[in-house]
């Protein structure tokens, strides 16, 4: 079926140093074009690789006169192939090859031909693990400080990748690599997310040939809301689609294809989930693996998980299982019908993960029956930060819902535990699971202080140079910025000193190479800040000083960072973090907070800022609006997919909406809508009657119709949001007018505060991926009349 490629054989990979390569074919033919031989060098650290340049011809006659040789950037001879696989929110002790109860044997599999990393570390939050991944740089020199959606106006958190942090793709692109991403992003800032542009922190533009996945933090796995390079797509309307398989089928087709067309180019593929990311969407048949198995509860999971780890070795004898937060309760302290629901909350998570190291071992397979696996260094890292939190106490049948702040009683998440997992819910874990998938750690996702938040498992999988391995353990303590410099130095391509023009921050990353070969090699990573919405914490030379500042899923206001209480742990002898060495050694202490106060200074950690929720409104967060000082949108048929962060914001306030239509007899369709199925709101017809309908994160819809059928022509349809006021998530009373007369009234009796939907955005004329209301179909929506305008406005 495939061209059968030439293997390449493995050659000692150069040290990372800026050594020019000779143009072997322009050296070749140097004399016949009147070049001096050696007279050109390409010079990989200033990139795009200058051309060389042009010696004129004297000869008139074509054919008499010999061409030079052709310019062509191509990788290092050999170079491999890189792939790097990224779970999102999944914690050190969930994986089966890390001692965990999830059963993933892709996992397994590479790390018995691989190397086992136990002291790998994130930045504790999505988008900022990403940048950090994707460039070797510290997060806030990304700019990245928190999620894009959080951005401020302040450096380190504005958002906005600077140029002269060049992406490894990019690097890898302009050195002869052909470069793909699959799956989640998240790294552009969210008024730069509409067809307006710019591009330049989208993914094809960040030095990926192709994309296909999703912008933003998370996405229905059953609905998503997809990008195919800038285009949005909409998903087929299939019961059995899931978006990991169907990334996962993108990215083996455009690898065959990649290698068909050109097996002698090496590839980059960034193969990045949505899982296991909330809503933890899977089907049946993976929940059902797991039935009963959780029932114990999630502090007896953890001493299991210990048990295991220690047996395995990927903890050392020795270590203790931290104990668990006053903020967390206890399994015992759970009713039992708390315990019915929990259970099935971590059985469908437990589905979900294993469902995605299956659609991972695919993409593994492919690459073996290539012939392409052994000379492909594989990254697999188990989560871009520890478990989430984000479900709160008692969990949720719909996520957005936590985030808004807005609390599920377990009697109302009851009602859908046959269904948890499914479209028709919108699914988060309690906390207490949460913790749990962090054993023996403390804390969770966003808690950058502690191990809970920032310590995943990560398997590198390279058999060309690393042909010995067999899932041997590597305890050096290393950083996801330091992925890049490996696969530089794997590579045989120097640092950059200059990309497109601008001169390049030097990466902060350390390479791994060092450790390939040696277990006992001494960690060249001495020094690494941490910091998320102001927990934060300092390792230096096997010492971490560390203060919890904010609880996740707690919205109360937060103590002043002065009276934060600092801990210290010796961590290369407390492997997790559960020995406060604080009180017996006070100058320890005060020598880390120095030097966390000068890697904060120089990285633009400071200002801290711990606000979360309050941050989703641009004005209080300082970042640019689109929509500048506007009160007024218009808007035209068959405009879609328009993000809420692209959108004028209506949300605690008083708006109108303005529709002039030209409508048939007994019109249907959707006028316009925002998000879906958990939460959202849509102006639309049935039967002729024009209808607005408020989805309040899908507990409860209010819905208010006009008393009698429009006639077919021309009309004006006026529907006007009067919000009571007093702060955010109060009601409001919903007016229709229908050519200046009066068509309806009724009541919203509470809103959705922050957000709407993380991915859905507002669709003009049809209302795409799920759907606000039951009273029209998914896919069979659009308008059957025409939308001439529509006006969104402030009041």
């Amino acid at each position: 079926m495939y061209r059968n490629r030439l293997k390449r054989r493995f050659a000692i990979v150069a040290p990372l140093v800026a050594l020019p390569l000779v143009l072997t074919s322009c050296a070749k033919k140097a004399e016949e074009a009147s070049m001096p031989a050696g007279a050109y060098t390409m010079d990989r650290t200033v990139l795009p690789i200058a051309e060389p340049p042009v010696v004129p011809i004297t000869e008139m006659d074509a054919r008499k006169a010999t061409p030079p040789a052709r310019f062509e950037v191509k990788a290092p001879e050999n170079a491999p192939n890189v792939v790097i696989v990224l779970i999102d929110d999944i914690g050190f002790g969930h994986s089966s090859a890390f001692g965990g109860p999830i059963h993933m044997p892709t996992l397994e599999k590479l790390a018995s031909r691989g190397l086992k990393y136990n002291r790998f570390h994130t930045t504790a939050l999505c988008s900022p693990t990403r940048t950090a991944l994707l460039t070797g740089r510290n997060h806030h020199i990304n700019n990245a400080g928190a999620i894009m959606e959080l951005a401020t106006a302040f450096p380190g958190n504005t958002g906005v990748r600077p140029n002269s942090v060049a992406p490894l793709a990019e690097i890898l692109r302009l050195n002869g690599y052909s470069t793909a991403a699959f799956g989640k992003y998240h790294e552009t800032a969210p008024w730069e997310a509409s067809v307006s542009g710019p591009y330049d922190r989208w993914p094809t533009r960040s030095g990926f040939d192709k994309f296909y996945g999703f912008i933003g933090g998370e996405t229905n796995q059953w609905a998503p809301a997809i990008y195919d390079g800038v285009t949005r797509v909409e998903p087929p309307h299939d019961p059995d689609y899931h978006f990991t398989t169907d990334m996962t089928n993108n990215a083996m087709a455009w690898v065959r294809f990649q290698q068909a067309l050109t097996p002698d180019k090496p590839f980059y593929i960034y193969f990045a989930t949505g899982a296991t990311h909330a809503p933890h969407h899977v089907g049946k048949e993976w929940i059902a693996k797991y039935q009963g198995k959780f029932d114990q509860g999630w502090d007896a999971l953890r001493e299991e998980t210990l048990a295991r780890q220690l047996e395995l070795g990927v903890v050392p004898a020795g270590t203790k299982l931290t104990a668990r937060p006053d903020e967390i309760p206890s399994w015992e302290s759970c009713s039992p019908e708390q315990k019915r629901l929990f259970a099935r909350q971590m059985e469908t998570f437990a589905g979900f993960a294993e469902q995605t190291d299956y659609e991972v071992g695919r993409l593994v397979q492919t690459l073996e029956d290539m012939g392409e696996l052994d000379n492909t260094i594989l990254f697999y890292i188990v989560g871009d930060n520890g478990a989430s939190a984000e479900g709160g106490p008692d969990g949720s049948y719909n996520e957005i819902l936590a985030l808004n702040g807005i609390v599920s009683d377990v009697s109302s998440q009851l009602a859908h535990i046959d269904e948890w997992g499914g479209p028709n819910t919108f699914p988060h874990f309690s906390i207490g699971w949460a913790h749990a998938g962090n054993a023996p750690f403390q804390w969770t996702k966003q808690v950058a202080s502690h191990f809970g938040g920032t310590r995943n498992a990560m398997v590198l999988h390279w058999p060309a140079r690393i042909p010995n391995a067999r899932g041997e353990l590597r305890s050096q303590f290393h950083h996801v910025i330091d992925v890049a410099p490996t696969v530089l130095e794997a590579t045989g391509l120097p640092e950059p000193k200059s990309v497109d023009g601008t001169v390049q921050y030097p990466m902060d990353g350390i390479s791994m190479v060092y450790t390939f070969d040696d277990a006992a090699a001494p960690g060249r990573r001495t020094t690494q800040y941490f910091e998320m919405f102001g927990n934060r914490a300092i390792y230096h030379d096997g010492w971490v000083a560390a203060t919890r500042h904010s609880i996740p899923w707690l919205l109360a206001e937060n103590p002043p960072f002065s009276d934060d209480t600092w801990e210290l742990y010796n961590v290369d002898e407390d492997f997790s973090q559960a020995d406060d060495l604080a009180a017996q050694n006070p100058e320890k202490l005060k020598e880390l907070q120095a030097l966390f106060d000068q890697e904060a200074i120089k990285n633009h950690v400071y200002p801290l800022d711990d606000r979360r929720a309050e941050r989703f409104d641009s004005k209080i967060a300082g970042r640019p609006d689109l929509m500048g000082p506007r009160t007024s949108l218009t808007l035209y048929e068959g405009m879609t997919g328009i993000t809420e962060n692209a959108f004028i914001n209506i949300k605690g306030r008083s708006s109108a909406i303005t529709a002039e239509i030209d409508v048939p007899a007994n019109a249907n369709g959707v006028i316009i809508s925002q998000a879906g199925s958990f939460g959202g709101w849509s102006l639309y017809m049935k039967n002729g009657r024009v209808n607005y309908v408020y989805n309040y994160g899908g507990l409860e819809r209010w819905t208010v119709t006009s008393p009698s059928a429009i006639g077919p022509g021309q009309h004006t349809v006026l529907q006007e949001f009067v919000y009571d006021g007093g702060g955010a998530g109060k009601g409001a009373l919903v007016k229709l007018t229908i050519d200046g007369k009066p068509a309806g009234e009724g009541r919203v009796e509470h809103t959705m505060p922050f957000i709407y939907s993380a991915d859905e955005g507002v669709d003009v004329g049809t209302d795409n991926e799920t759907i606000v209301t039951n009273d029209y179909k998914t896919g069979n929506n659009k308008f059957t009349g025409r939308i001439v305008k529509v006006t969104v406005e402030q009041k």
